[in-house]
């Protein structure tokens, strides 16, 4: 099994540049069911969640050539709607071939899903509303069985809870729905949105994108005509590398990102004290000559996001102050506290709550992932630690984060990925 070995205390410079979005591709990988013909999709992040959502799809029986950061899927040659445990309980986003595999098909079986260990999410949002489309939705031996042999049909869909993949999964199966379907409270991540835009490239009519209010007139199982689709920058790992300078004192540049979908993040940033100079597609970050402490909660976008709340925890070490994180999305999401305390960390946790005082001097540590953005918060805080750090269980960083090792070390940083 590998780990990272990290030598703290170096200064980094110099830019990064940032990979495709990780979840943005998911949905659009999925998305690629619903099309006539194969469908190109560029600027994918060589990670294992893309290698493993493009399995289950040639276990489905599509064919697919991956390489240099592109995939070609063909869908015409799927011969099977069912998703397996096997692939399906290694990450939870596979859940995203539901709505299309039943649009297209009229029938399919997905194992209920696994994936990262930060709290329950459950897919009754994505089940409910496939039933409100027409389907018959049963679930026996660990699988959601879905039947909708006449097509899906157009509804109303209101999410009492703001979901993204819901949303993505309502979207695909409202493309190819007869009628139109209205979604109410639709999740409004940039991921979300560019899944939208890309049907409305295929000719899918959609209304109020990025509102409160989704509205998507479907083709009545017509199939689609889909263009070559280009991924977007990957904010959170734009983000973490921001964290990355911030942390280590030292003025780095991520590129080809997009710091509108960043909004957020910048401006904690620019609370904390650091320099932020932000261009058409990259943003520069300055020391601080003080860190300031921070109030930080999570929320659904446009808000700060839950998946850069880990990687904050981490620089809040060093804020002359107590910072104040509160997370409101995931119970399960301060596993992260704990390893952070063998840096020497204090930090107080009740309930949803985190309590970072700072500043701390923080010594290099053996510490333990135990998810994907806790796993790069722990990475940061060996950036900013004395002495030698081992990161393990890294096969989570390797989830969503494209060759961390080689781009940190192209900014100076001494890290090193070995084997237990």
């Amino acid at each position: 099994m590998d780990y990272l070995r990290i030598h703290g205390g170096a200064k980094l410079q110099g830019s990064v540049e940032i990979s495709g979005a990780k979840n943005a591709a998911l949905p659009l990988i999925a998305a690629a069911i619903l099309s006539k013909k194969p469908v190109t999709i560029t600027n994918l992040p060589d990670v294992k969640d893309i290698k493993t959502l493009l399995k289950l799809l040639d276990n489905l029986g599509a064919k697919y050539h991956y390489g240099s950061n592109s995939a070609t899927i063909d869908p015409t040659t799927i011969d099977s709607t069912v998703a397996k445990y096997d692939i399906v309980r290694t990450m939870r986003a596979s859940i995203l071939v539901l709505g299309p595999l039943l649009a297209r098909f009229g029938h399919c079986e997905v194992s209920l899903p696994g994936g990262c260990a930060i709290g329950q999410r459950p897919i009754d949002l994505h089940l409910k509303a496939m039933e409100r489309m027409g389907a018959e939705v049963t679930i026996k031996s660990g699988y959601v069985i879905a039947e909708a042999p006449k097509g899906l049909k157009g509804a109303t869909i209101v999410f009492d809870k703001i979901t993204v993949t819901g949303t993505e999964n309502v979207v695909m199966a409202a493309a190819l729905a007869q009628g139109k379907t209205t979604i109410i409270n639709p999740a409004k991540e940039p991921e979300v949105t560019q899944l939208c835009h890309v049907l409305q490239d295929c000719g899918v009519q959609i209304e109020g994108i990025e509102s409160d209010e989704l509205v998507i007139y479907g083709t009545g199982g017509e199939l689609l005509e889909m263009p070559q689709i280009e991924v977007i920058p990957d904010r959170i790992e734009a983000g973490t590398y921001l964290c990355a300078g911030a942390i280590t004192g030292s003025e780095l540049t991520v590129t080809k990102c997009d710091p509108s979908h960043m909004e957020a993040v910048l401006a904690k940033f620019m609370e904390m004290g650091f320099g932020i100079e932000i261009a058409k597609k990259s943003v520069t970050i300055t020391p601080a000559q003080k860190i300031y402490p921070v109030e930080i909660v999570t929320s659904e976008y446009p808000g700060f996001p839950t998946d850069m709340q880990a990687q904050f925890m981490a620089l809040a070490l060093l804020a002359n102050g107590a910072s104040i994180i509160e997370e409101r999305l995931f119970e399960n999401r301060f596993m992260h506290a704990s390893e952070l305390m063998r840096f020497g960390a204090n930090i107080q946790l009740k309930g949803n709550t985190a309590t970072v005082i700072g500043p701390t001097k923080l010594y290099g540590a053996d510490v333990m992932a135990t998810d994907l953005r806790a796993s790069s918060a722990l990475v940061l805080a060996g950036l900013a630690a004395e002495g030698v750090t081992n990161v393990h269980r890294i096969y989570h960083l390797d989830r969503g984060y494209e060759r961390l090792e080689d781009k940190l070390g192209a900014l100076g940083a001494k890290v090193e990925r070995l084997q237990e």
